[in-house]
This record gives structure tokens, C-alpha cells and sequence, in this order.
């Protein structure tokens, strides 16, 4: 098979996350998700926390990049994205790879033999999901799908210029309350092996 990536988006409770490792597994490369948050706090020389609440701190509505005074100083949260990218682009030069948000599909815009995913599932089987299989109670769940898809969708808002919908700029996008996890994951694996 030829190199490639696969980026994964997902909306919170479609069990994306949960698609990519699988998939990883069928495909034996290697799957990034937070691995990127303790990377970029290595690159930095920040603790892991700082960056985990900064970039939580951009998914939770910051719309404008920060530059005070007009000094084209970028922010700390620009930063952050700024060296994501460049562990994205590291990674995906050097070998085949999945990797799951941060705007990856956006990242890796102009790279041949990426396949953009986009995971997502009706709102019932994503609170089943979050209540069943990740164990939380019904308030926090209809809570954190709230939160998180805002959150997602305001930090593509920030990053990736003229972005409208989650669906746009994807190869494939998969309900994957009509699959499962391992359908879902499989389905993409044999796509995965057929393109590439």
C-alpha cells in the first residue's frame, strides 16, 4: 500500500475516537489523538495542562485570534495550533498514520493520499453512547454533546477560513450508529485499502 492519512472528525458521542483506534488496529499504523497535546507541551516546554486548557480554553468560543494592539504578536492558543499543525505534518510525511481532530483535514489540505472522515450520529444514539459505553449520567451527557460540538465547531470557525458545516471538505461521512464501532471501522478499512 501507498502512505497515507486518515483524519478523523466526529461529533461528541458518535464514538469516533473509539472508530479511529479500532481502525488503527486493522490497519496496523499508528493512531494520534491526545499523543498531540503531550507533544506540542514537549515542543513548548509547557506542562501538559497548560496546553490542554488552552486549547480547551479555543474549543470553548474563542472567535478572534489575539493581536494586541495590532503588533501581530499571535496568542498563546495560535501558537498552540501552530505547532499541532507542524506534529501533524511530521507525522503524516513520515508514514501512514490516523489522526483524530484538531482540524487535521484542514491541516493536511494539500497533501496527496489523505482520506477525510467525518463520524457522526443521530442525537438518541449519541446520549445511548455516552450513557452506555462511556458511563455518564444522562445530565452531564446532554451537557458535554452540547458543550464539545459547539466547542468543535467554533474552533474549524476559528482556524479553517470559510468553514460552514462539518460536512464540508470530506471524503467520506458515516453515521456510525448504523454500523458500529468495529462496522464502521472495517467499512473504512476496506475503503482504506482499496483507494490506497
Amino acid at each position: 500500500m501507498e502512505k497515507y492519512v486518515v483524519t478523523i472528525s466526529r461529533q461528541f458521542g458518535s464514538m469516533g475516537r473509539s472508530i479511529a483506534h479500532k481502525l488503527s488496529d486493522l490497519l496496523e499504523v499508528e493512531y494520534l489523538d491526545r499523543d498531540i497535546v503531550e507533544m506540542t507541551a514537549k515542543r513548548m516546554g509547557l506542562p501538559v495542562s497548560m496546553i490542554s486548557n488552552e486549547e480547551e480554553a479555543v474549543k470553548a468560543g474563542f472567535w478572534g485570534r489575539s493581536y494586541p494592539l495590532g503588533a501581530g504578536m499571535p496568542s498563546l492558543k495560535d501558537e498552540i495550533f501552530e505547532v499541532q499543525s507542524n506534529i501533524i505534518h511530521d507525522f503524516a510525511d513520515k508514514e501512514s498514520c490516523i489522526i483524530v481532530g484538531r482540524c487535521s483535514e484542514y491541516v493536511l489540505k494539500d497533501m496527496p493520499n489523505v482520506l477525510r472522515v467525518y463520524v457522526y450520529a443521530p442525537y438518541e444514539a449519541r446520549l445511548e453512547n455516552c450513557t452506555g459505553s462511556l458511563g455518564m449520567d444522562l445530565k452531564t451527557a446532554k451537557r458535554l454533546i452540547k458543550e464539545v460540538d459547539s466547542a468543535r465547531e467554533n474552533y474549524h470557525k476559528v482556524y479553517v477560513p470559510g468553514y460552514t458545516s462539518p460536512f464540508d471538505n470530506r471524503d467520506i461521512c458515516v453515521d456510525s450508529s448504523r454500523f458500529g464501532i468495529d462496522g464502521t471501522a472495517m467499512i473504512l478499512s476496506n475503503i482504506i485499502k482499496e483507494r490506497f
